[in-house]
């Protein structure tokens, strides 16, 4: 390992700020399954207090843009290098998913090697309305925003109504794009939400790419009708279409090498034990290094979809809800941080490419963007079971440290 440079330390840098820091965080929003800290709610509003104190205990200026992402400013002439995750959630979700980037971030910018600024930003999951990365798309200047304020949740809210009961203007977000300009770079640091570093043996990763994602939102709309006495023949069951699609949207992918399918989510309508449903609405969601697999893969599944329609007499609309077309990080950041991991640890962090969607792949369009993922010894996320070693959290934190203080002047 290498020596600290002189007049660089890295002392604050400890799992034991990171567990000080997640312990105070973990009073918000934590039950028996798991973590829920959905966007523009009060768990939502408990983060952002946790978050303006610790900006307050480490002397950082805060603020919230006009998308409500959270910032963590220092007191000297910007721009600056960012750091951070998110505090939101997906219901049931895990202790690290997001919270780990924000927590180390500050961790970095108590070091004081290198002025950073904190960022936690809003809605990352879209776990409420089906808004993934909303605030990361908004400051890159990349949100729809007629498609994303219209967006409502089981109950009804939207995303506009949402964000004006938080004292948030949705008006006003077309302007977050200006506070982008406050920042030289990003870097996220992540839980591995697969088992890929532990297999490697590896405590940290450096993220060279993050792969293309598309979800698409599934109606299905037959008849509701009697489970005993009504003939097959006759039947409009949108439920057993639906099944017949979920199975062919992964049949459709298998031939195609490192794609993935999920049927995410599924509500069927009446959802009673002796009725045959009515209406049923499935969320799939697609990966792949390529963006035009997806495409293919798309068209395959609407052609799939015509013949179920025809076959089980119901109507099926199909509709993108979100996409990216995957990006590329930054070389120089990449090798600043694989140069600070050979000093820190006697070898470089190996590379390796992401199939989930992060902020810092958002924000890769705009400005120098990385990402260093941190072991996952079980591989799990959006779950209670997610774990990850605290001292593995830091070195990942004291990697990107040096890199931006030694290696980015």
């Amino acid at each position: 390992m290498g020596e600290e440079p002189q007049g660089y330390d890295s002392g604050a840098i400890t799992a034991r700020a990171l567990a000080a820091a997640l312990r105070d965080l973990e009073q918000i929003g934590i039950g028996p399954e798991g973590v829920n800290r959905l966007a523009w709610t009060a768990e939502d509003a408990a983060c952002r207090r946790w978050f303006e104190s610790q900006a307050g205990r480490l002397g950082l200026d805060f603020a919230r843009d006009p998308a409500g992402n959270l910032w963590a400013c220092p007191r000297t002439p910007g721009p600056w290098w960012g750091l951070g995750s998110h505090l939101d959630s997906v219901r049931g979700g895990g202790r690290f998913d997001g919270p780990l980037g924000v927590v180390s971030g500050f961790a970095v910018a108590a070091a004081g090697n290198v002025p950073v600024a904190v960022i936690s930003f809003a809605d990352e999951e879209g776990a409420r309305f089906n808004t993934p990365t909303f605030g990361s798309k908004a400051l890159a200047g990349k949100l729809d925003l007629d498609v994303a304020l219209r967006r409502s949740d089981e109950d009804g809210v939207t995303v506009a109504q949402a964000m004006r009961e938080t004292g948030l203007d949705p008006e006003q977000i077309a302007r977050a794009p200006e506070w982008i300009s406050r920042l030289r770079g990003f870097v996220e640091v992540h839980i591995d939400q697969t088992t890929e570093l532990a297999r490697a043996g590896s405590p940290i990763g450096i993220v060279s790419s993050l792969a293309s994602r598309m979800r698409i939102e599934a109606e299905l709309r037959g008849a509701a009708d009697h489970a005993g006495t009504t003939p097959p023949a006759e039947r409009r069951d949108a439920l057993a279409a639906a099944a017949r699609l979920i199975i062919a949207a992964e049949e459709i992918a298998e031939p195609t090498d490192g794609m993935t399918v999920t049927c995410s989510r599924i509500v069927a309508e009446p959802n009673a034990p002796t009725t045959i449903a009515s209406r049923v609405k499935l969320w799939i969601d697609a990966r792949s290094r390529c963006s035009g697999e997806l495409d293919s893969w798309l068209v395959a599944l609407g052609a799939a979809a015509e013949l179920i329609a025809s076959r089980w007499r119901v109507e099926i609309t199909l509709q993108t809800a979100s996409r990216s077309a995957g990006s590329e990080f930054s070389a120089p950041l990449r090798a600043a941080l694989a140069r600070a991991s050979e000093e820190l640890t006697g070898r470089s962090a190996p590379e390796l490419v992401c199939y989930a969607g992060h902020d810092a792949g958002v924000l890769a369009e705009r400005v120098p963007a990385a990402m260093v993922l941190v072991r996952n010894a079980q591989g799990i996320s959006h779950s209670p079971k997610e774990a990850v070693e605290l001292e593995d959290a830091a070195l990942a934190a004291r990697v990107v440290d040096r890199a931006l203080a030694q290696h980015l002047d």
